[in-house]
């Protein structure tokens, strides 16, 4: 088990890094560059070796509610890896996906939008809500059924 010397040692190893003492002799590092609120990578280093990293919902790892993983029993190589993937978690924007939209008609030149918002399939006429569906599938054949064709 590292010393916490030992992981002060290899944090400061990140120029990115800024430190922070707290209370209780314990030290805090903030990535000041963050694209988010969220600047502090790790949280409450202790003399004792206890400390957490922020890892968010980053996969393989196991957080807690607030997105800290315990670092008191990492080795040198599991410190240092959880650190950059903190960081760069940080320094990455959040991908947005677009919602999907699709423009159907009918014979007559009726049109209606399909729209995927917060997990529901939406069909609106102009600004008007005409039907909303818990999926795609349900939406495509209620919109078939109807005389409606994708454009």
């Amino acid at each position: 088990m590292l010393t916490f010397e030992d992981k002060l040692a290899l944090i400061e190893e990140f120029p990115e890094l800024t430190r922070k003492d707290v209370s209780l002799n314990r030290v805090n590092f903030h990535f000041e560059d963050s694209l988010y609120e969220k600047t502090t990578v790790v949280y409450h280093l202790h003399p004792n070796g206890n400390g957490f990293v922020y890892t968010g919902n980053l996969p393989g790892y196991e957080a807690n509610p607030k997105g800290l993983v315990n670092i008191r029993d990492f080795n040198r190589d599991e410190l240092l890896t959880v650190i950059r993937a903190s960081i760069d978690h940080l320094a990455t924007e959040e991908e947005v996906v677009p919602p999907v939209e699709q423009l159907w008609k009918d014979a007559e030149g009726h049109s209606l939008i399909l729209l995927e918002e917060d997990d529901r399939w939406n069909i609106y006429a102009g600004d008007n809500l005409e039907d909303s569906f818990g999926g795609y599938d349900e939406a495509a054949l209620y919109l078939r059924e109807e005389g409606f064709r994708r454009r």
